[in-house]
């Protein structure tokens, strides 16, 4: 099930398939976001009406017009209300949350394939109006948010398969008048993430390219240029999506990369923006589309959570190193899983997965005790 590499020198994760930590994954039918199939490209988690529990913004459509939905908390992960989000219906790859205006609510960033991108503004109790659009219509694939002029606020990156990707500078008023590029030109990206990966204090940029071509750190020269290209990887990986942590405790952050075709990777970082040690893990064939981190089991680890296609989702289980995991397995080994977020849903003190699927319902996973 497991291999080494022929192309660099890496360990194998200790998987145990079962029970890890005493945690399981459960959904019902009453645990699901709405009642239409649509093809939900991604999902995002936030409290959009100032309530104090979290709630969830879906992006459907991906190259196909539909509506994008938010879906609102009544508590304990009970979804009894949702809005449309817009009039229009739209080939929506993403819906991502931040405050683009400072006014102390969550706004909506909608990134659509070859469509506009818009802006939503809220008005602190999870109503969105259409604020702007930014950028051309390209194939965008995923928006990522972050301040990377480090001006005090929330900037956005566009990954686009095949085409340039771009930086829209925040104006500070939820307008994006300045933009810059970023990789090159026929970079196929699917998903960048973003954190300073050689203790300088400047954000860096974690790209996650397919089409067989060699995915790379950015590393920001101080002007929120990033012109240091570092590659890991085989050179030919399929990658769809990359996140980032600490996994293995050394202040160091490492990042994992979800990949299709082959297995998922984790690259310890050296604290200078390489590598020095690459894992690894996950099926042979895997066909990961979404990958997230985050201390699923309270035990002050990061664990790995990976969204599949025609395979089961899982969480990977961190005993303490990094290196080694347990998997517990989740869903519908037959759904589409596009994309997955993370919160506490439930208000229980764990953090709970929604998954966004294609051609299905999607569906909130409850992190509960392992039943004896």
């Amino acid at each position: 099930m497991f291999r080494y590499s022929l192309f660099f020198l890496s360990l194998i994760f200790c998987l145990v398939a079962g029970t890890a930590d005493e945690r399981r994954f459960t959904t019902n039918s009453r645990l699901v976001l709405g009642t239409e199939k649509n093809r939900s490209a991604s999902l995002s988690i936030g409290d959009l009406d100032g309530d104090s529990d979290l709630d969830i913004v879906v992006a459907n459509g991906r190259h196909w017009p539909q509506q994008n939905f938010l879906l609102f908390n009544q508590g304990r992960a009970r979804f009894k209300l949702a809005r449309r989000l817009g009039q229009d219906l739209a080939t929506s790859y993403a819906t991502e949350l931040a405050d683009f205006d400072n006014d102390g609510d969550l706004d909506i960033a909608v990134g659509n394939d070859t469509a506009p991108n818009a802006i939503f503004l809220n008005d602190s109790h999870g109503h969105f109006q259409h604020h702007t659009t930014f950028g051309q219509p390209s194939s965008l694939r995923s928006l990522t948010l972050a301040d990377i002029d480090q001006d005090g606020d929330v900037d956005i990156l566009a990954n686009a398969r095949g085409k340039q990707n771009l930086i829209y500078f925040n104006d500070g008023s939820a307008h994006f008048p300045t933009i810059r590029t970023f990789g090159q030109a026929v970079d196929s990206t699917i998903d960048v993430a973003v954190a300073d990966l050689n203790h300088d204090e400047l954000p860096d940029l974690i790209l996650a390219n397919r089409d067989g071509q060699q995915n790379v750190v950015l590393l920001n020269n101080g002007k929120a240029h990033f012109t240091l290209r570092l590659p890991f990887g085989t050179g030919r990986d399929e990658t769809r999506a990359v996140a980032v942590a600490d996994l293995d405790g050394d202040g160091n952050l490492d990042w994992v990369t979800g990949n299709i075709r082959q297995s998922n990777a984790v690259y310890l970082g050296d604290g200078k923006g390489g590598t020095r040690e690459t894992l690894n893990f996950g099926r042979a064939d895997g066909q990961t589309y979404a990958i997230a981190i985050a201390d699923m089991d309270n035990d002050g680890h990061p664990d790995i959570i990976v969204g599949n296609v025609a395979q089961a989702n899982a969480v990977f289980f961190n005993q303490g190193d990094g290196k080694t995991f347990k998997e517990v397995l989740f869903g519908d080994p037959s759904q589409i899983t596009y994309n997955l977020a993370i919160g506490d849903l439930n208000q229980d003190g764990y953090r709970d997965i929604a998954v966004a699927n294609s051609n299905t319902l999607n569906f909130i996973y409850l992190n509960l005790p392992l039943k004896r």
